[in-house]
């Protein structure tokens, strides 16, 4: 059988002599056998390149300073005798073979590119386009890649050369990123200097599996009343908060970042596609209030392209990772994945995938999917570290069955829902009671806490429906005036300002004395105000009661009667002093 033909491409901006292609054939027919054609075609640029299949042998100038720049990393670092190390290498250095699969660009435009002849590449890859420029891997057709690219693409044109590099697309990781801001691919932001990180993760990574899982039993408080009570989140839980724009989304996050000062808990912000403005106020409120020691902030703003937006959230949760599969506990936050959605529906119009619901993409589940179920408990086995999830989905008019919103709810583990009428009536946080819900319920929350909850919730719901139902009623009878005094009461008691995080024992105090009525002599227009005042009192004269609470996570009896009497007591006094 006859051997196949081999043809090499020289490309170079003049073609060669006769004397010239006659030492390229030599040396073409030593290395390949004597079935081997040259062809040359033109190329403006300073030097020569020769290709035969996916052999390169390149003698331009970018081309032997990238060579260069890897036979400099292969150095050993951090010695005196270094640079004589450097000018020997030099100056012994030639260009190599490099054996590696190039393409060409067919086209390019909003941050897509389509390349030609990378017949092995994978999904997910990272290929490195002229100028440095780099891409991922995002559709695979027949004959040509569809690829995102992460930098300004205006140096990528037509016919420019493409390389695999064989890796996935990563981020660097470490205790280094923790009190900085960086983007999407893990550059500082926030001009402190460059981050000194020895470790990269695949932004992509499988979830855990079933039996790499613990159970979620650990609460992840978040300091506020409404949703610690009644939708308690634990360590390694997915809870999503959801509502209208401006409804207080982005303020339970914040807050709950707070409230996890002291608590070796690693934070992570994501930020996707919010103004830059908006993440440099909430980082200085972060560092004003001593948060930032144990926080990381990623952020892809609005004016960022698509494809920076689209990776942020795996970054983020990359980076989380890194510190639960430690044995740490780390919480996240997603804020938010609808502009992550959007993002993704961008890409993927212009990538001329066919367009389903709303004109996202048919896999526009599968992309949420694979990110929030990276978040878990994990088990002893695996270090018994967890990553708790708290994505952020806003929605039109209060529609919670719009295609993404839907999506999500369905992934998590519960939402906590914020009621635009709520917010704009002067509740804060906004909770719609009737309509958050957390699937793991008591399981999150200490025995002292669950204790101390009780039924406030089917308090409220009958609050709500009498409310209702006495909007137009004339006379009330005093026991109907007296359960709407006591759910005006309930509601003014959860209302609750930003920054103003509750600890455990102050928390298990409130709901206690409300619960049992002990409140009652409290007008409702006051119990905020007098809130503070009983918890102010508690913390002086019943401090040994209020660390037991919050060392132990138990409530006895008889620290339950000792809650109910002293706060009867504060009441009675409050109300004399006062004349309610």
């Amino acid at each position: 059988m006859a051997e196949e033909k081999k043809r090499a491409v020289l490309y170079a901006p003049n073609p060669p002599s006769q004397e010239q292609e006659e030492q390229f054939l030599c040396f073409l027919r030593e290395k390949y056998g004597p079935n081997v054609t040259l062809d040359w075609e033109r190329r403006s640029a300073d030097g020569f390149r020769l290709e035969v299949d996916m052999d390169v042998y390149d003698w331009t100038v970018s081309g032997k300073l990238r060579q260069m720049r890897e036979m400099l990393s292969e150095l050993p670092g951090g010695r005196r005798d270094v640079i004589p190390l450097v000018k020997e290498a030099v100056q012994n250095w030639t260009p190599r073979i490099l054996a590696e699969e190039m393409g060409t660009v067919l086209s390019v435009g909003d941050g897509i590119a389509t390349v030609g002849k990378l017949d092995d590449v994978a999904y997910g890859e990272i290929l490195m386009f002229e100028d440095g420029v780099r891409g991922m891997v995002q559709d695979l057709r027949e004959h040509e890649t569809g690829c995102i690219l992460f930098d300004s693409g205006d140096s990528v044109c037509q016919g420019s050369l493409v390389r695999r590099t064989g890796k996935t697309a990563g981020v660097p990781v470490g205790e280094a990123l923790i009190g900085r801001v960086v983007d999407a691919l893990g550059a500082p932001l926030d001009g402190q200097g460059r981050i000194a990180t020895h470790e990269y993760r695949p932004i992509e990574n499988p979830a855990p599996g079933i039996l790499e899982r613990g159970s979620v039993n650990r609460p992840l408080e978040t300091g506020i009343l409404a949703i610690d009570s009644m939708f308690p989140i634990g360590r390694g839980q997915r809870e999503l908060i959801i509502g209208d724009r401006q409804t207080g989304k982005t303020a339970i996050a914040l807050d709950t970042i707070l409230n996890q000062r002291g608590k070796d808990v690693i934070c992570i912000y994501v930020s996707i596609g919010q103004k830059a403005s908006a993440v440099a106020q909430l980082a200085t409120n972060l560092r004003k209030r001593g948060a930032m020691g144990y926080t990381i902030i990623v952020h892809a703003s609005a004016s960022d392209p698509a494809p920076l937006q689209y990776v942020a959230p795996y970054a983020g949760c990359a980076m989380g990772e890194y510190f639960m599969e430690q044995g740490k506990d780390v919480l996240i936050v997603y804020d938010d994945l609808s502009k992550h959605a959007i993002a993704y529906r961008t890409l993927s119009l212009l990538l001329n995938r066919s367009p389903g619901r709303e004109a996202y993409p048919g896999d526009v589940f599968y992309l949420h999917s694979r990110l929030l179920e990276r978040s878990a408990q994990l088990s002893e086995e695996r270090g018994g570290g967890s990553m708790t999830a708290l994505p952020i989905v806003e929605t039109q008019a209060g529609d919670v069955s719009a295609y993404i919103p839907t999506n999500i709810i369905s992934i998590t583990d519960g939402q906590i829902f914020l009621e635009s009428s709520l917010f704009f009536a002067g509740q804060r946080p906004a909770v719609n009671v009737g309509i958050s819900v957390s699937r793991v319920g008591g399981d999150a929350q200490t025995k002292a806490m669950k204790s101390a909850a009780g039924a406030i919730r089917l308090d409220l719901a009958q609050y709500r429906e009498m409310e209702v139902f006495t909007q137009f009623a004339g006379d009330l009878d005093e026991t109907t005036a007296r359960q709407l005094v006591y759910g005006q009461g309930l509601m003014q008691l959860l209302r609750q300002g930003q920054y103003q995080p509750l600890r455990q024992y102050e928390q298990v105090i409130l709901l206690t004395a409300a619960l049992r009525h002990a409140l009652e002599a409290v007008p409702p227009k006051e119990m905020s105000a007098f809130a503070e005042e009983l918890l102010e009192q508690f913390h002086w004269k019943r401090r040994d009661l209020c660390m037991r609470i919050e060392s132990t996570g138990l409530l006895t009896d008889k620290d339950r009667d000792e809650i109910v009497s002293f706060a009867r007591e504060t009441a009675a006094q409050a109300a004399r002093r006062r004349g309610w």
